[in-house]
């Protein structure tokens, strides 16, 4: 199994690193760190119990083992600052839709890539004056490929208590609110739960609910979220204002 000496890792320093599935030549996760931190996915999904419930990116790696294949290690970019470190894996997992990435880069959801219309929005809407507790939810990567509502509804690792306690859900694109729900109920994010999905996440959590009431949609809808909950480098998905 390939590792770095201490040597090689004194000269690569930060890196932003790719694995890349030889069956295809895609790439299926976009990483950073140090020293041998880019094999340490293999190793992990090595001693992975077969019974356990495994994310996407453990499953591919598995597949690609089982297939008697080895996952391919890409050092994108080395000799990096902290800094720079974040700024290239943000730009690569953008750059690399459908990835196994659970969490966005750092800064992706509000700094991402966006059309024109989009950094129109975004710089020149009001921004809103919270009246209620709302949770705001990101779903720059889910809405694609899904209705809004469904986008926004499913799945997230949530804080339960605290969002369920918010009045109103804000559906947030590329930092501006484009639709307002109420939740009628959370539930963990299982087929059981949400058969519509056909997804087992037992960590995660999902809503059921309806459009909120005009007047609450009027106020909240094409206004820009507040700086505070769009600061540079925040890769939560979930934000709350409460």
């Amino acid at each position: 199994m390939d590792r770095f000496t201490d040597n090689i890792s004194d000269h690569l320093k930060n890196y932003v690193y790719r694995l890349i599935d030889p069956r295809n030549g895609q790439t299926f996760y976009v990483g950073r760190g140090k020293g041998n931190r880019v094999f340490s996915h293999v190793n992990t999904e090595i001693n992975i119990d077969q019974e356990d419930t495994i994310n996407l990116k453990y499953k591919q790696i598995r597949e690609i083992r089982l297939a008697g294949l080895e996952v391919i290690h890409v050092i994108h970019r080395h000799g990096l600052d902290e800094k720079s470190c974040f700024e290239v894996e943000s730009a690569l997992i953008d750059a690399y839709p459908g990835i196994t990435n659970e969490i966005n880069g750092e800064g992706s959801s509000d700094f991402g890539p966006m059309n024109s219309k989009e950094i129109i929005d975004l710089y020149s809407l009001s921004y809103l004056d919270f009246k209620h507790n709302v949770v705001m939810i990101t779903v720059n990567n889910t809405a694609p490929n899904r209705d809004l509502y469904d986008a926004t509804r499913f799945a997230w690792k949530i804080n339960i208590k605290r969002a369920k306690t918010a009045n109103f859900i804000l559906s947030v694109q590329k930092g501006v609110v484009k639709e307002v729900y109420e939740v009628s109920e959370w539930k963990m994010a299982t087929i059981d739960n949400f058969p519509e999905f056909n997804l087992d996440l037992p960590l995660r959590f999902g809503f059921k609910g309806n459009l909120a009431p005009q007047e609450i949609r009027g106020y909240y809808n094409n206004k820009k979220i507040p700086e505070k909950y769009r600061k540079k480098g925040a890769s939560n998905p979930v934000k709350y204002n409460f």
